[in-house]
């Protein structure tokens, strides 16, 4: 089965083919069908414990302490390398 895909959006173009459209009928829901659908997979999500969402909260927060000192470091290097140059050209 070959289908039309947009170049700019890589989707299925619409009336592309018979087959297609068959298939956008079938996969259409009512409402109500699709909102029992969400409610079933809401109902499948695991939450993270206290104990998970704090430690990767301090884990976030360690992370973005070291890449932060990092850069800062990495900018600090750069910035002397330039004022060298630039006070050997000037």
């Amino acid at each position: 089965m070959h289908r039309k895909i947009s170049w700019l959006t890589g989707s299925p173009v619409p009336g592309g083919c018979p087959d297609q459209q068959n298939e956008a009928k079938l996969a259409r829901t009512s409402p109500g069908e699709f909102f029992r659908q969400v409610r079933a997979e809401s109902a499948k999500i695991v939450w993270p414990t206290r104990k998970e969402t704090v430690m990767t909260a301090v884990m976030v927060v360690i992370m973005t302490t070291v890449l932060g000192l990092f850069f800062f470091g990495v900018d600090s290097a750069f910035s002397a390398i330039v004022r060298l140059l630039l006070s050997l050209v000037g």
